[in-house]
């Protein structure tokens, strides 16, 4: 049985925060090598879809910290 996009979202979605938050909270530790760091991080991440949904995840918690 494949799953449908909208499955996959469902079941990876609590895991995609932690990773993004995980990733997230590097970022004072890390300063200026974060952003290089973090993008060897996402491009590890498998599939693809998965990798998306950590970088989605990311791009809002950084909208967030930027409020």
């Amino acid at each position: 049985m494949t799953l449908t996009r909208a499955d996959f979202h469902e079941q990876n979605q609590a895991s995609a925060r932690v990773e993004a938050q995980r990733l997230f909270d590097q970022k004072a530790v890390l300063q200026g090598a974060w952003l290089g760091w973090v993008a060897s991080q996402i491009y590890t991440l498998r599939p693809a879809e998965y990798a998306s949904m950590v970088r989605r995840e990311l791009a809002r918690l950084q909208e967030t910290s930027e409020k």
